[in-house]
């Protein structure tokens, strides 16, 4: 399995930016489908953006399009998430997940085989 490490949280107001990123090792990244959920207390975890093993095709939750980016470098081996427009409601732990690329870009976190260890994003109003 890959191993991935996610990074790039923090604090910011309502209306700021920032820009999460994931670091794959173990196998080659190019086998993967790429995406980023996110988890508050008390609820599961909510499919925010994915994107192909090639990047040609990215999907992204209808509460984030239009604010967020997710793109990948298979040279590097990183997958990242541009967040523009937060709102507080977008605070939540943020986790990067991979899926073999035979599966497909998959909606739901059961789907996923492996995750980072989350970074938390925190927007205050």
């Amino acid at each position: 399995q890959v191993q991935l490490v996610d990074s790039g949280g923090g604090w910011v107001q309502a209306g700021g930016s920032l820009r999460l990123s994931c670091a794959a090792s173990g196998r080659p990244f190019n086998n993967y489908n790429m995406a980023w959920f996110r988890q508050v207390p008390g609820k599961g975890r909510e499919f925010v953006a994915g994107i192909s093993w090639s990047g040609k095709s990215t999907y992204y939750a209808d509460s984030v399009k239009g604010r967020f980016t997710i793109s990948r470098d298979n040279a590097k081996n990183t997958v990242d998430l541009q967040m523009n427009s937060l709102k507080p409601e977008d605070t939540a732990v943020y986790y990067c997940a991979a899926v073999s690329r035979r599966v497909g870009v998959a909606l739901t976190s059961n789907a996923y085989d492996c995750w980072g260890q989350g970074t938390q994003v925190t927007v205050s109003s």
